[in-house]
């Protein structure tokens, strides 16, 4: 067993671009999770970026006994959570709560980590062009054995690996979560948890070995929601770029609510148009991807080229969900969030990634370039957000 492991390591795999990577490191090696009795030697746990999935998945870690330090860049954000603690709520009552437990630092505190504990986990949950400072913040502090998880939306994990290496680099995809921050220190869940009947948190390496590592995780995030191990993280991690395109700056371009969007005709055929293109990307780049949204890719890809079948399964799909979630009129996706917050978005990293996937390997993807373009004219203020934009 140990010799066919140590081959299945050696294994040369692909990244996110379909570019092969060497994964082998003894950074891949993690002591088990240790019991709530052994204090000593507890994992110190760092989220970098406490925002809405930072600070659900870091308030519910520290809710269960885990030694977590949420770190944020927003100054009212971390002294509401020293003020109030770290409110968190969602469909059932009970996930109405309150964390009061956890250690907080502004990014100016994070230099007295070199007279504390090591970093055994760092979470990095930023907007994916924060990615590398954020990663960079916290390198210093790692344990000998520490690791790095991107628990983001878009692929990350390259810029990571990139400062830490790739021995130190793991994913996790949060799959149909939908939380927002609405003020600081208050996070709110607008959908139900996935249970038995949907895996929220799928957790991977790179080079897709199923690790102590990756086990670790999965035990943690189980007190969140469903978690799994996954062997396809850029397969999972592909899917969720697939539907975060087909979602987010939809959302945001159209200012429509998710299920809104999926209840417009136009907008909602504009969507599988996006999500079909990104499927033929990920296909050409050799990734095997996971059901999109709950629909089989290629049934998708189908429908977006224009196959009548195809179209309408997956239209009926989006319009049953659209109608079964009790929070659909708060249900808006980070992207749109952003636009009502006057934040920068992650169009170029999201729809505009795909595009560029899409260029260099001579595939088009005309409804991501359409996207990209509105929603940048958007962010400027050279445009308002209507429907009309894409029901034209």
């Amino acid at each position: 067993m140990a010799a066919r492991r140590s081959r299945a390591l050696a294994k040369p795999v692909k990244d996110s671009g379909g570019v092969q990577i060497d994964c082998r490191s003894d950074d891949r090696r993690s002591a088990p999770t240790p019991r709530r009795d052994e204090m000593s030697t507890q994992k110190r746990i760092a989220v970098v970026g406490t925002g809405a999935l930072g600070g659900y998945v870091g308030g519910y870690l520290a809710k269960n006994g885990q030694d977590v330090t949420l770190i944020d860049m927003w100054p009212e954000n971390i002294e509401a959570i020293r003020s109030r603690g770290l409110e968190l709520d969602g469909v059932t009552p009970e996930e109405k709560f309150t964390v009061k437990n956890a250690k907080t630092m502004h990014l100016t505190e994070v230099q007295s980590l070199s007279k504390q504990k090591p970093i055994d986990i760092a979470f990095v949950s930023v907007k994916s062009y924060d990615t590398e400072w954020a990663t960079m913040l916290i390198k210093p502090y790692l344990a000998p054995d520490g690791y790095v998880v991107s628990l983001q939306n878009c692929v990350n994990e390259e810029k990571i690996a990139s400062i830490v290496g790739w021995g130190k680099t793991l994913g996790i995809i949060a799959s149909v979560i939908s939380v927002d921050m609405h003020d600081a220190a208050r996070i709110r869940r607008t959908a139900a948890k996935g249970g038995e009947k949907h895996t929220v948190f799928r957790i991977g390496e790179v080079h897709g070995v199923v690790t102590k590592r990756v086990t670790e995780l999965v035990d943690m995030f189980k007190v969140i929601d469903s978690a799994k191990g996954t062997t396809n993280l850029w397969g999972e991690r592909w899917s969720k770029l697939s539907q975060n395109g087909m979602r987010n700056g939809v959302s945001a371009l159209t200012g429509l609510t998710s299920p809104q969007c999926d209840l417009n005709p136009a907008v909602r055929r504009f969507a599988i148009k996006l999500g079909g293109e990104a499927v033929r990307v990920a296909e050409a780049l050799g990734f095997q991807l996971e059901k999109i949204g709950g629909v089989k890719p290629e049934l998708l890809a189908l429908a977006a080229e224009g196959n009548g079948d195809a179209m309408a399964e997956v239209e009926e799909h989006m319009t049953a969900r659209a109608k079964e979630n009790p929070r659909g009129d708060m249900q808006r996706p980070s992207m749109a969030q952003d636009i009502r917050k006057g934040r920068r978005t992650e169009i170029d990293f999201m729809n505009g990634f795909i595009v560029d996937k899409g260029k260099m390997l001579g595939i088009p993807t005309p409804s991501h370039e359409k996207l990209v373009e509105l929603v940048r004219k958007l962010q400027r203020g050279e445009i308002t957000a209507s429907a009309s934009h894409l029901e034209g």
